[in-house]
């Protein structure tokens, strides 16, 4: 589980940082599609990881304001991405 934490969480970013070197807003938005998919599956791992134990409360605790930022963030970003690639479409 912590490794498929980590690859998600790696994701988000990864996806970010490729999709912005691409050409327009419309390249840039399907990469942000993959780093919303990451984001919501690094989500979901920690909810699984404190509901069945393997992560404690106060360590969820802990990460949920990040994983709140993080959200934040990138969903943020791809509605801004999505609204020029509409524009220039």
């Amino acid at each position: 589980m912590t490794s498929q934490l980590r690859r998600a969480a790696f994701s988000i970013a990864a996806n970010i940082a490729e999709g912005s070197a691409k050409r327009g807003a419309p390249e840039f938005r399907r990469f942000l599609d993959i780093a919303v998919g990451s984001f919501s599956e690094v989500s979901y791992g920690l909810l699984f990881s404190r509901d069945v134990g393997l992560l404690p409360p106060q360590e969820f605790e802990r990460l949920e304001p990040l994983r709140t930022a993080v959200g934040k963030l990138t969903w943020g970003l791809y509605a801004t991405i999505a609204k020029k690639a509409r524009t220039r479409a």
